[in-house]
């Protein structure tokens, strides 16, 4: 039973995605350049080197906190720990494979490519929202949409691979509302996604968001709860790789 439910877990967190992905309208280059000036600016985010950040996971679907910390290196290194019913699990990407740790035997596993593709989407960082050509990711402005009254701003994002996500960019502020998209659910079968972005904070001369939501199929799976964000500290490319 126990291990049921750590699978669930894992893949309920595969799913979820900490990081914004860039965002540029083909029709519209203002739109990108406006998000951009939301997030800080050019400058700002081009300085950003590596990120830590630390929080709590609530995984609502088996009703646990996990506090975690997520690493993250330009342009493409990821890593997460968290404390699931007392085991420590780790899950990294050092930009060419995703690895974690079992929990329960402690044993290293390297992920099948569909859940590496997540983590590789993860580890994107400040480099592809500045650049989104160079990793291959173009996108298509769908117009306007109006949610709970408020106006938004559709943008259809595809990624080298054909995968397609729709971000809605908050018309007054141009900070992401909320990502859909589809993948797998918990049990191997393809599901509708949604990630809601709130709580947006300054740090330093950049906006981040502090509070992200998961929901599978309209119903809320996890949510993330962000204390605090720390940039370049320094991190070492060894980090990234489990042994």
């Amino acid at each position: 039973m126990k291990r049921k439910i750590l699978t669930g877990i894992m893949l309920i967190i595969f799913l979820s995605v900490l990081f914004q992905l860039p965002v540029r309208a083909q029709a519209e280059k203002e739109i990108l350049e406006k998000m951009i000036q939301a997030l800080g600016g050019r400058e700002a985010l081009a300085e950003i080197k590596d990120t830590r950040m630390t929080g709590n996971m609530e995984i609502i679907q088996y009703g646990m906190n996990a506090p975690f910390t997520i690493y993250q290196k330009e342009p493409d290194k990821f890593r997460m720990e968290m404390e699931i019913m007392g085991m420590n699990m780790v899950q990294v990407y050092d930009g060419q494979k995703a690895m974690m740790t079992n929990p329960q035997s402690g044993e290293i596993i390297e992920l099948p490519a569909d859940q590496a593709k997540t983590f590789r989407r993860q580890a994107l960082g400040n480099d592809a929202t500045l650049h989104p050509e160079k990793y291959g990711i173009t996108y298509a402005y769908k117009g306007e949409e109006t949610i709970d009254g408020k106006k938004y701003l559709v943008l259809e994002q595809k990624f080298q691979d054909g995968d397609l996500v729709t971000i809605y960019l908050d018309a007054a502020t141009y900070l992401t509302y909320k990502q859909k998209g589809k993948s797998l659910g918990a049990t191997g079968t393809e599901v509708e996604t949604e990630t809601i972005f709130s709580d947006y904070r300054k740090v330093g001369k950049i906006i981040a968001p502090f509070s992200i939501t998961a929901l599978q199929s309209g119903i809320e799976q996890m949510k993330m709860t962000i204390s605090e964000i720390v940039f370049n500290t320094g991190l070492d490319d060894s980090l990234f790789v489990l042994k």
